[in-house]
């Protein structure tokens, strides 16, 4: 059995950017930060941070570049992929991404000015699955809204 399995929870380093294939299918690029902090030996506190590409399709594509903007704070569950190819100089060149399946808005409503949306979002692998998880964002409760408590880890 084989496992292809990323949650992260982070914050987007840049506007993400929204485009459509030739066949009409959205696709949607952003990066993404995850810092891990600790005490040194010494006891001062250290700081790395990582960054990640994320791509997501289809729907929630669509709602990635409407609702997310640089330093939006969500969870997003997805798989490694890497893509190689052969640069101007004929050396081998690697990307690593993240393609998204799953994204919850961590902001508070407050803190973006009312517009983010919380909740779970439609998998790209069931583009046509209505339900609650596919409701617009202003149909939602103030009971719906996930707050950072709530995560199991």
């Amino acid at each position: 059995m084989d496992l292809n399995k990323v949650m992260l929870i982070g914050r987007v380093t840049q506007d993400p950017e929204v485009r459509t294939t030739p066949s009409g299918v959205a696709v949607t690029s952003f990066g993404l930060a995850t810092n891990l902090y600790w005490n040194d030996q010494q006891g001062q506190r250290q700081e790395k941070v990582e960054f990640h590409n994320i791509v997501a399709w289809r729907k929630l594509a669509e709602i990635c570049g409407q609702y997310l903007h640089k330093g939006s704070k969500i969870y997003l569950e997805g798989r490694l992929q890497t893509s190689s190819w052969d640069d101007q100089s004929g050396n081998k060149r690697y990307r690593t991404e993240v393609i998204a399946d799953n994204m919850i808005m961590l902001d508070r409503k407050s803190d973006s000015g009312g517009s983010s949306y919380s909740g779970p979002q439609e998998q790209s692998n069931a583009p046509t699955q209505q339900g609650p998880e596919a409701q617009a964002p202003s149909t939602q409760t103030q009971e719906d809204e996930i707050s950072v408590e709530d995560i199991p880890f």
